[in-house]
């Protein structure tokens, strides 16, 4: 009996490549599998799963991860405020080791000795889907035709021809990646340090002119409605929320940074929708959790961030993080109102029956009921102490 390889398939030309390469010049039985994490039409899933039997895999399946995806790792996301560099929402980085957990299990389900994947040897995905592999199932041996060849399109191409595949990939001029938590835009001006992309470029061109006030409902720091409509899953919340603000241009950027392997990077993206709920997220949690929760909740965020972005996601000091956050957001819910316009948006303001912002204890700069100025007095002379003492004993000068 031929040994089972499962394939990360997405019917583009490197993935293509590996079916007929793994299935000709390694005489496997393959069993290719599309996580789907929110990127993909119907219609689509079923060109690729065409596309796979036309290429000659064993057996095809589609894994949806929507759902599970946004409860394992956006839903922490949004709690964290995540943005890589203060720019990124992890779009991809975050889907990538999702489709690699899932994959992996895949993998167990049908007794493959093979695990295969289309990365090539140049970005950060090589190293997301093997270290997930070496974790979760390190006895099945991992395959990745592109990266070992080291082939050109065109000799992927040519491969292709040789062994009867029509081939019709037209070289596009951006690589788009979509899911459900952004869409990154990759292209000429994304290897340059100075270029910014043309407006074609972005998937979603700008259609509304006239600006817009949207009304986000959180519930325990989950986005369960907007305006007047309430969702039976955050997931549909979010997606009901990219098609309302994503025709603005709004949650557009290109975000610099580190790459895994150690080179900087530059990508293009558009997130209309995780740029809003972040923003909305945050607003409403300045208003409802205390300075520390805040303080904490900023640096073990950006650990959770940066190590998720680098494939740790299996790491346990990540469900320690989750915890923590998940237990900061008790508070968090309320409406936070947000104004939409071309390539713009504004937080303008939130309603919480949690709200630390309570004129029954004072208005900043206005008037205090919660203490007397002499309590104050007191406090001031106090808190400064040590730092006065300090200054008194080493005779410094200012």
């Amino acid at each position: 009996m031929k040994k089972k390889v499962v394939l990360a398939f997405s019917g583009g030309l490197d993935t293509s490549y590996c079916v007929k390469y793994l299935k000709e010049e390694k005489d496997l039985e393959i069993y290719s599998a599309l996580v789907n994490t929110g990127g993909f039409t119907e219609q689509e899933l079923k060109e690729v799963e065409q596309r796979a039997y036309d290429l000659g895999v064993k057996q095809h399946t589609t894994l949806d991860e929507v759902e599970s995806y946004y409860q394992s790792c956006i839903k922490y996301l949004v709690f964290g405020n995540v943005l890589k560099n203060n720019t990124y929402p992890l779009s991809v980085s975050a889907e990538r080791v999702t489709q690699a957990m899932a994959i992996a299990r895949y993998a167990k389900e049908v007794g493959a000795e093979y695990v295969a994947h289309g990365s090539t040897g140049a970005g950060n995905d090589q190293v997301r889907f093997d270290m997930i592999f070496h974790i979760m199932i390190p006895d099945v041996q991992i395959l990745t035709p592109i990266r070992d060849n080291k082939l050109s399109r065109e000799e992927e191409i040519e491969f292709l021809k040789q062994h009867g595949v029509e081939v019709d990939f037209k070289k596009a001029q951006y690589s788009i990646n979509k899911g459900i938590w952004g869409t990154s835009v990759g292209g000429k001006e994304t290897l340059t340090s100075n270029t910014p992309l043309p407006e074609e470029a972005y998937p979603t061109q700008v259609t509304k002119q006239q600006p817009e006030r949207i009304t986000l409902h959180f519930v325990k720091g989950e986005l369960v409605g907007l305006n007047d409509e309430t969702y039976s899953s955050p997931v549909q919340a979010i997606q009901a929320l990219q098609e309302i603000a994503a025709p603005f241009g709004v949650g557009r950027d290109i975000h610099v940074g580190d790459t895994i392997i150690g080179i900087k990077g530059r990508v293009g993206f558009e997130a209309a929708a995780p740029m809003v709920i972040i923003k909305a997220h945050h607003t409403l949690e300045k208003h409802v959790l205390t300075k520390w929760q805040l303080n904490w909740k900023d640096q073990l965020a950006m650990f959770y961030g940066n190590w998720l972005h680098e494939g740790q996601f299996v790491d346990p000091v990540m469900r320690d993080i989750e915890a923590f956050l998940t237990s900061t957001q008790d508070k968090v819910t309320g409406k936070v109102y947000v104004l939409l316009a071309p390539y713009r948006f504004q937080v303008e303001g939130i309603d919480s029956e949690h709200d630390l912002m309570s004129s029954k204890f004072g208005s900043y700069g206005e008037m205090n009921k919660a203490w007397s100025g002499e309590d104050v007095k007191g406090f001031a002379k106090i808190f400064g102490n040590q730092a006065m003492m300090y200054h008194k004993i080493n005779e410094t000068s200012f």
